[in-house]
C-alpha cells in the first residue's frame, strides 16, 4: 500500500504545482466550451443555410460526455492497479492540447471535422480533470483536503480570466462585420494559443508533482474494462461513497444547469445586453474564486457536512431570488440588471465552493488504495449531472424558462435531502482505517 499524505506530506511547492493544473485546464473549458469557440462554431463554422445550428455542438458535447463516463472508471481502476497518474495525465493533456490546436484547420463549412475534434478534446479534458483530482489524497491529509481542493479550484478561475483576456483582447481584434475573414482567422489561431497556454501552465505540475503510485498489479490480474463499470461492485466496496455520489449528482445538476444556461436565461428572459453579460461573467469569476478559497477554509475548520449544507443553502437562495426577480424588480424599483448582478455574485460564490468541497469529500471518503476508482466514478456522476442539466432546455420550451427554475430548485432540494442520509463521519473514519498498512507491512509500500 502506498503511503498516505498524512504520513508523507507534500511540500507547499508540490501543492502549488498540483493547483497549477487547474489554472492550465480552465483555459480550455472557459474559452473553447463555454464562451468563445462554441459561439464562433455555431455562427461561422455551421452554414447559415443549415437546417440544424446548435445541434452539431450538442452532438459533440453529448458524445464526449458519454465517452468520458465510459472511460473514467477504467482510468481510475488502472490508477489503483499501479498505472502512473502522471503519465495518464500527460496523455490526456497532450491529446486535448494537440487536437484543440487542430481547430485552426476548421474553416466555415467543416462542421463534422469540428464536431470530431471537439468530441476528442472535451473527452480528454474531462478525463484529465478526474486524473488530476486523483492526486488529491496523495498531497493532502483528510484534515486539510478541503483547504487544498479549494485553493486549486479558486486558482483555476484566474486561469479562466487570463485565457479570456488572451483571446478577447489580444488575439481576436477584428470587426466580424467589416473584417470577416480576419475575424475567422483570428478565432482559428486563438485555439493554437489556448493549446500553448494549456501546456505551458501545466508544466509545473509535471515537473514538481510527485507520482505516488500503488504497487503494480500484474497484467493477468487486472480488472477488465467492463468490470470497472460495475456499479454493484462500487456499492459493495464503497457504499457510503456511492450514497454521497447519489446526492452529489442531483445538486450538481442544479449547478450545471446554471453554468450551461445562465447566458441564455439572462439574455433571452431578462433582456441583458452583451455588456451586461461581460459584467456578469467577471463578477461570477471573482466570486467563484473567493467562494472556493473561503469555503475551503470553512471546511478546514468546521468539516464537510456544514460546508456543503451552507453552500446548498446559498444556492437555494440564489435560484429562488432568480425566480422572484420580476417581483423583486417591481417591489424595489431597481433595474433588473442590477438585481441580477447581485444574484450572479451569490451564485458565483456557490459555484466554486460546492465543486471544490465535493471533490475533497470524495477523497476523504476513500481509502488511498481506491482513490483512482473513486475519482473515476466522481467523473461519471459529474457528467451524468451535465446530462440531467440539459433537460432544462426541454422543460423551458414546454413551459417557460421562469417555470423551469423550479426544476433547478428541486435538484438542490433532492440533493440536500439525500445528503442528510449520508453518514459522512462514519465514511471518513472507515476510509482512514483503510489506509492502515496490513500486518507484516507496517510501513506500506510506495512504488
Amino acid at each position: 500500500m502506498s503511503k498516505t499524505a498524512s504520513s508523507n506530506p507534500a511540500s507547499k511547492r508540490e501543492i502549488m504545482a498540483w493547483a497549477m493544473y487547474d489554472v492550465a485546464n480552465q483555459a480550455y473549458t472557459t474559452v473553447v466550451i463555454s464562451f468563445i469557440y462554441s459561439a464562433f462554431f455555431v455562427a461561422y463554422i455551421v452554414p447559415q443555410s443549415a437546417r440544424w445550428q446548435d445541434a452539431y455542438w450538442s452532438i459533440a458535447l453529448i458524445g464526449s460526455t458519454v465517452l468520458a463516463m465510459l472511460l473514467s472508471p477504467w482510468i481510475g481502476q488502472r490508477i489503483d492497479e499501479g498505472a502512473s497518474k502522471k503519465r495518464l495525465l500527460a496523455w490526456s493533456t497532450l491529446v486535448c492540447a494537440s487536437f484543440t490546436s487542430a481547430l485552426v484547420f476548421v474553416s466555415p463549412g467543416d462542421v463534422w471535422l469540428g464536431v470530431a475534434l471537439i468530441l476528442v478534446t472535451n473527452t480528454a479534458w474531462m478525463l484529465g480533470e478526474a486524473i488530476i483530482s486523483a492526486f488529491l489524497p496523495d498531497i493532502a491529509s483528510r484534515k486539510n483536503m478541503g483547504l487544498i481542493s479549494g485553493l486549486g479550484w479558486g486558482l483555476g478561475y484566474i486561469g479562466g480570466l487570463i485565457s479570456m483576456v488572451l483571446v478577447t483582447i489580444i488575439m481576436v481584434t477584428a470587426d466580424p462585420d467589416t473584417e470577416r475573414s480576419l475575424f475567422i482567422s483570428q478565432n482559428q489561431w486563438s485555439m493554437v494559443a489556448i493549446s500553448i497556454y494549456f501546456v505551458l501552465f501545466a508544466l509545473p505540475t509535471f515537473f514538481l508533482l510527485k507520482d505516488r503510485r500503488q504497487p503494480l498489479v500484474a497484467k493477468q490480474n487486472r480488472v477488465p474494462w467492463r468490470e470497472s463499470l460495475n456499479l454493484r461492485k462500487l456499492s459493495a466496496q464503497q457504499p457510503i461513497l456511492l450514497r454521497f455520489l447519489m446526492a452529489f449528482v442531483f445538486y450538481m445538476a442544479g449547478v450545471q444547469t446554471v453554468i450551461k444556461f445562465i447566458g441564455i436565461y439572462s439574455s433571452g428572459e431578462l433582456g441583458l445586453t452583451p455588456a451586461d453579460l461581460v459584467g456578469v461573467f467577471l463578477a461570477t469569476q471573482f466570486s467563484a474564486m473567493a467562494g472556493a478559497v473561503t469555503f475551503g477554509l470553512f471546511e478546514h475548520k468546521f468539516g464537510p457536512r456544514p460546508t456543503l449544507f451552507t453552500v446548498i443553502g446559498i444556492w437555494l437562495i440564489a435560484i429562488m431570488a432568480m425566480y422572484s426577480l420580476p417581483t423583486l424588480v417591481e417591489i424595489s424599483g431597481w433595474q433588473v440588471s442590477h438585481l441580477f448582478m447581485g444574484v450572479a455574485l451569490l451564485a458565483g460564490t456557490g459555484i466554486g465552493a460546492i465543486q471544490a468541497s465535493s471533490r475533497s469529500l470524495v477523497g476523504q471518503l476513500t481509502a488511498t488504495r481506491q482513490g483512482g476508482s473513486a475519482f473515476g466514478w466522481w467523473g461519471v456522476f459529474n457528467r451524468l449531472a451535465m446530462l440531467m442539466a440539459a433537460t432544462f432546455g426541454v422543460v423551458a420550451d414546454i413551459f417557460t424558462r421562469q417555470s423551469a427554475l423550479l426544476m433547478v430548485i428541486g435538484f438542490f432540494v433532492i440533493g440536500g435531502l439525500l445528503l442528510i442520509r449520508v453518514p459522512l463521519k462514519e465514511g471518513i473514519a472507515a476510509a482512514a482505517a483503510g489506509d492502515k498498512p496490513p500486518a507484516g507491512n507496517p510501513e506500506g509500500r510506495n512504488e
